[in-house]
């Protein structure tokens, strides 16, 4: 299993949103190519193509971010990275600050607020997670949530190049979370791209044991997960408690 091809990063912090338009128009000039599979799964239409960059994506892990990640994690000790993974994390929770208020969420914002300022003071920038040890919950959110909370549809899953699992309604929010994400307003390019490469070798870091996990269990890695990430999606827009398929309305 590789971390581009099961989890989305349109979400953290950096993604330059020139590399966004270019896997957009690439995704729309590809989509009328794709040959059909048979009985494809109806939340999943474009299974074809969905594969085809999978496959891709899996072969950029395994040649570069794989041995990347492995390598960063056996010679920074654990400190460092915590410390790296809780300075995103706090990038991450200002975004989840407008996305909860857009949400009329006043708990989860209120929350996410108080990490805000609690880790970026005490927690040095956000390098230590005090926050979490005053027992105050993380609430992350982006706009393609927010926009499911107000009713707006999953849509077809899709697989980007390099960017991984979404929806149409996260294409549609990615723009919008990409202008959210603060690292993308640091203006000097290679701080902003080193932060980018950091974040990226950081979170990948910490899924290599899951991803073995997967590697053994799922006897088809891609169906394994989609389903994952549809369910996990869902969960979030339904706090938890998601009504049946079969009885909910269609997007």
């Amino acid at each position: 299993m590789n971390l581009l091809s099961s989890f989305s990063f349109r979400s953290r912090p950096g993604w330059d949103a020139r590399c966004v338009t270019w896997v957009v128009f690439l995704l729309i000039a590809l989509l009328q190519g794709c040959a059909h599979v048979p009985n494809p799964d109806p939340r999943d239409p474009m299974e074809s193509w969905n594969r085809g960059v999978y496959g891709f994506n899996d072969a950029v892990d395994r040649a570069v971010l794989k041995p990347v990640a492995t390598a960063y994690r056996g010679v920074l000790p654990q400190w460092v990275r915590s410390g790296v993974g809780n300075f995103f994390n706090n990038l991450e929770d200002v975004w989840s600050i407008v996305n909860n208020a857009l949400q009329l969420r006043g708990r989860d914002t209120g929350d996410s607020i108080g990490r805000v300022m609690v880790n970026s003071t005490v927690g040095v920038v956000g390098l230590i997670d005090v926050a979490s040890e005053l027992n105050i919950d993380r609430h992350t959110a982006d706009f393609g949530l927010t926009l499911g909370r107000w009713g707006v549809g999953a849509g077809p899953y899709v697989v980007l190049p390099l960017l991984g699992p979404t929806t149409m309604r996260g294409v549609v929010a990615l723009p919008v979370d990409m202008k959210g994400n603060l690292v993308n307003q640091v203006t000097d390019d290679a701080t902003r791209y080193g932060l980018v490469g950091l974040d990226l070798v950081d979170t990948r870091a910490k899924y290599l044991q899951a991803g073995s996990v997967v590697d053994e269990a799922a006897l088809d890695q891609y169906s394994f997960i989609r389903d994952s990430y549809l369910q996990r999606q869902r969960n979030k827009v339904y706090d938890g408690n998601p009504p049946d398929e079969d009885t909910e309305p269609a997007p």
